[in-house]
């Protein structure tokens, strides 16, 4: 079986949270969603469940956060480009996403940061790995 991630996460709204989701591109996977889990699919591989806070309790024995006021988690997302991350930053604030931060700008990785109406943090970024590897490398010491 090929390697997955799914990330679960509390949702207040799943259909709220479905289209917000379906707004910035994932594509809801109908087999796994129903009225309180919504299965939403970034590639082949990377998933993100949507599941209303009582069902998610079902998984845990701890207090679900209001990831409005506590982070738990960043889930980054590598873009092929910075237009693309523009793009997918401006699809979720016009779906009723918040911008965490001014957008950052290293010369080798281009990144942003918004949250869903949830409170979860997404940070879209593209990256340049040649430059980031010309970046990173240690500069040669200097003969004396």
């Amino acid at each position: 079986m090929t390697k997955m991630i799914f990330v679960n996460l509390p949702v207040a709204d799943v259909a709220a949270s479905t289209a917000f989701y379906k707004a910035i591109g994932m594509e809801q996977n109908m087999m796994f969603s129903n009225e309180q889990a919504a299965a939403m699919s970034w590639s082949d591989t990377i998933n993100v469940m949507l599941l209303d806070h009582a069902f998610y309790a079902t998984f845990i024995k701890k207090r679900i956060i209001d990831a409005h006021t506590d982070s738990g988690a960043l889930f980054a997302l590598s873009f092929g480009s910075r237009d693309a991350v523009d793009a997918i930053t401006q699809a979720a604030l016009a779906a009723g996403g918040r911008e965490l931060h001014d957008p950052e700008d290293m010369g080798y990785m281009y990144s942003r940061a918004f949250e869903d109406p949830d409170g979860h943090g997404w940070g879209p970024f593209f990256m340049d790995m040649a430059a980031a590897a010309e970046a990173m490398t240690p500069a040669e010491p200097t003969a004396a």
